[in-house]
């Protein structure tokens, strides 16, 4: 107030006295409600007056509680989040979540310093920390046991229930069993003690429902069964007929009848009606697949004007006016004539061998087509007989016969001038290459999906070999050192060299910064491998002993990622040529690996490119829109 500031006292005090005269005044007021009170209930009105008007004047001037309330209910909270509830204080000393290394309690001194239980480290006896234990329960010691000590064991843990411990000192297991047999294993107790307990067994199987015995037969449950020695006779086991096999065991059955059958009629055991051996001919005159399964699909069309010529010389005889000029080989420049008969891609092609007066096409359309390259530029020949796309085709040395593999799982042997089948192979896998031995041209390796490369003998039709480590689908196999040995490549992304013959590894090849190499092409020389790698290079290795990578020779400037573009070389070894993704074929120089030329050859991916054996100057190549195109 302004009367108070001009005396000159100051206002803290003033505040100060008059708290004191309130606080007397409430004490005063509840002394005389307290009063009227314990005198009688007569002055109600007043008392409740006075009662009202001093709870007013507490709330007024009541003073805030500052300090926090205790909770003394015995109460905690378990759990997170959505999961959190309130239980009582006493069970949470059992709630633990050794996930989150939680506690709900304060653990005692003594208690986490309590021994770990499980088997206790012989080698610290005072006490197994932590730091000395090799097992999550504890520690585990190495026990060198005598295989036949080992089995006994075993055999007799999984019998009677118990075994000896592996020091020795003790039993574990069943301690009735142990009473009951006096400790004897399976290998000690006599045959009057094995048939005692088979009898034991019997008996308690039959003890299950005695009522069934003789009276339901089959039909009773399996323990309730009589299986003593008088029991009657079961129901036969229902044969298994060729309807209930999956789709792939009758596919296997079905070749297994195929090749028993060309085994018969190869050694004249087994004729047609009109007493022929081998197969026949169909209404038109093609000859039909024989020596293999002999179905109807096996077919060839020849679509030449005749089969031989006025000297009786077959179609597939080389023209004698053909010689090789020069060893001097040079890049093409133009197209000179385009092939188009497949109605879907070309997955391959291959010159007839030496010569190259024919070219063979594998198609996606399950077909394979030869073409005359020389004279007409026309179809001489269709093959049927693959239900799928055809992978990979090989003629043998001499060109007379070719081998084919295909989506369909079957590999093929054809004769190339009748067009008939003389073989099939199938182990059920995919062939993603079928390759002939340079030297002993009837062995066939197949490069299987299955991480396994198969050897067949196709004399007798057997699988004669089996090379087994690659750790994913194999994709390539090329022979080098005449044969002595082959090279591998698989979706492993390694390479592995063999042996030929030996299912070891001779060479094991892998970089972690290598990738698969699906397509691989031998040097002229023999003395390099150029291998298709997916990272848009083609890399060389040494095809002599060590099979070491040249890191000077690498070949770049394509996009092949995803495709496997067959690489190729030149017969003089000049030139290294390999198809892309964009339909190009690029040609490299050996010596100074730099693109040579580049052809804008297909409409769509590249995927196969051959060079002429005698004409120097031009090239075969095939795309996955159809077309073979040959460039000069």
């Amino acid at each position: 107030p302004p009367d108070r500031r001009r005396s000159g006292r100051p206002a803290g005090r003033e505040v100060e006295r008059g708290a004191r005269r309130h606080a007397t005044t409430m004490d005063l007021l509840a002394q005389y409600s307290d009063a009227s009170g314990e005198a009688g209930a007569g002055d109600g009105d007043t008392d409740d007056d006075v009662a009202t008007t001093a709870a007013m004047l507490r709330a007024k001037h009541a003073v805030p509680d500052l300090a926090p309330r205790v909770n003394d209910a015995g109460l905690a909270v378990a759990g997170e989040g959505a999961d959190a509830r309130l239980v009582s204080l006493a069970s949470t000393r059992d709630m633990h979540d050794p996930a989150r290394k939680k506690i709900y309690y304060n653990v005692k001194y003594d208690a986490l310093h309590e021994p770990i239980a499980g088997p206790a480290n012989p080698f610290n006896p005072a006490g197994a920390s932590r730091q000395t234990r090799n097992h999550a329960t504890g520690h585990v010691e190495w026990a060198h046991v005598n295989k036949h000590a080992f089995d006994e064991q075993f055999q007799t843990f999984n019998a009677l229930g118990y075994a000896v411990a592996p020091d020795g000192s003790a039993y574990v297991g069943d301690a009735a069993a142990i009473a009951a047999h006096a400790g004897e294993t399976v290998f000690t107790s006599t045959a009057a003690k094995r048939r005692k307990v088979r009898d034991e067994v019997l008996a308690a199987a039959v003890a299950a429902d005695p009522g069934a015995i003789g009276g339901q037969g089959a039909n009773a449950p399996p323990l309730a069964r009589d299986r003593s020695a008088w029991a009657p006779a079961r129901d036969a086991t229902k044969p298994l007929t060729v309807d209930e096999l999956t789709e792939e065991a009758k596919e296997y059955v079905r070749w297994h009848a195929a090749r028993r059958e060309a085994n018969l009629r190869r050694k004249g055991r087994l004729k047609d009606e009109e007493g022929g051996a081998g197969g026949g001919e169909d209404e038109d005159g093609a000859g039909v697949g024989g020596g293999g399964a002999g179905s109807a699909g096996e077919k060839s069309f020849f679509h030449g004007k005749e089969e031989r010529n006025y000297a009786g010389e077959s179609w597939l005889a080389p023209p004698k006016d053909r010689k090789k000029e020069n060893d001097h080989c040079y890049a093409p420049k133009r197209l000179i004539h385009t092939w188009s008969g497949h109605t879907k891609g070309v997955q391959a092609i291959r010159f007839f061998p030496r010569h190259g007066h024919l070219i063979l096409s594998a198609g996606m359309d399950s077909k394979i087509k030869i073409w005359d390259v020389h004279n007409t530029g026309k179809c001489m020949r269709t093959y049927l007989g693959h239900d799928k796309a055809v992978k990979d085709i090989n003629f043998t040395s001499d060109g007379a016969r070719f081998v084919s593999s295909s989506h369909d799982k079957k590999i093929k042997l054809w004769d190339t001038e009748t067009g008939k089948v003389i073989s099939t192979f199938t182990s059920g896998k995919m062939a993603y290459a079928a390759v002939l031995h340079p030297e002993k041209q009837n062995i066939l390796m197949a490069a299987q999906s299955d991480k396994k490369i198969v050897q067949y003998d196709m004399n007798t039709g057997d699988v004669v070999q089996e090379y087994d480590q690659h750790l994913g689908a194999v994709n390539t196999v090329t022979f080098v050192d005449e044969g002595r040995r082959f090279v591998t490549t698989s979706d492993d992304k390694s390479m592995r060299v063999w042996e030929f013959g030996i299912p070891v590894v001779m060479k094991y090849i892998a970089d972690p910064s290598m990738h698969s190499m699906p397509a691989v092409t031998l040097s002229p020389s023999q003395q390099w491998l150029a291998c298709q790698s997916l990272d848009n290079q083609i890399m060389i290795y040494s095809a002599k002993d060590r099979f070491r990578l040249n890191t000077k020779k690498r070949f770049t400037g394509h996009a092949n990622g995803g495709y496997a573009c067959q690489p190729n070389f030149s017969p003089d070894g000049r030139f290294l040529m390999s198809g892309d993704a964009d339909g190009k074929c690029i040609f490299w120089d050996w010596k100074s690996r730099r693109i040579f030329k580049t052809l804008k050859a297909h409409d769509k991916v590249t995927i196969g490119c051959e060079w002429h054996p005698l004409e120097t100057s031009k090239v075969a190549t095939c795309s996955w829109d159809g077309t073979i195109k040959y460039w000069d």
